[in-house]
């Protein structure tokens, strides 16, 4: 069986990474099961990609559309690729070709991997950078801006018992932690 992967880090990413773009061009390649997850690359155990682990067996191929929807480190990916390759699965990855443990595959698949590191690597320092620079103001804050809410019809709605918590929270549009934060406050 062909099983595709995908992996987006936020539910909102775009330009051809997109949940759905991955689906597509892993089902045009041939995959005919798809796993998907919404979760850090800089993380090798994800809930779907284990759940895909445990499925596959000898004989299988896994595919994906891009090396770093795997890893994002050279120790991760090539840990990664090897227990496939060990265990008799093929993989994959689109805009690469197939991997081997042959000198040639095992290179290829490293050079890329170091690159897949590196921009994940230069991704944190920019971060870090920009809120070193944005601490810099006055004005600077850590986190989300607050979300100024008036509690009380809701509250008073909860106590009564005609709306639960998250119905609350769901018209309010804030968090259930928000709304416990700021029901302690009162």
């Amino acid at each position: 069986m062909i099983y595709g992967y995908a992996r987006v880090s936020t539910l909102g990413q775009t330009k051809g990474n997109s949940l759905e773009d991955q689906e597509r061009q892993l089902k045009e390649a041939g995959a005919t099961k798809i796993y998907k997850d919404s979760y850090t690359g800089t993380k090798i155990d994800r809930p779907s990609l284990s759940k895909l682990l445990a499925v596959m067996k000898s004989g299988d191929t896994f595919m994906v559309t891009k090396l770093d929807r795997i890893a994002r480190s050279v120790k991760d990916g090539i840990e990664f690729f090897d227990s496939l390759i060990e265990r008799g699965i093929k993989v994959n990855v689109l805009n690469i070709g197939v991997m081997d443990d042959t000198p040639t595959g095992k290179l290829i698949r490293n050079v890329f991997l170091s690159f897949a590191e590196f921009e994940r690597d230069m991704i944190v320092q920019r971060t870090m950078e920009g809120k070193a620079i944005a601490k810099e103001r006055p004005d600077y804050r850590e986190g989300r801006p607050r979300i100024e809410v008036d509690l009380t019809e809701e509250y008073n709605a909860v106590q009564r018992g005609d709306k639960t918590v998250t119905e609350a929270c769901k018209e309010l549009g804030i968090s259930r932690s928000t709304w416990y934060d700021r029901v302690r406050a009162m």
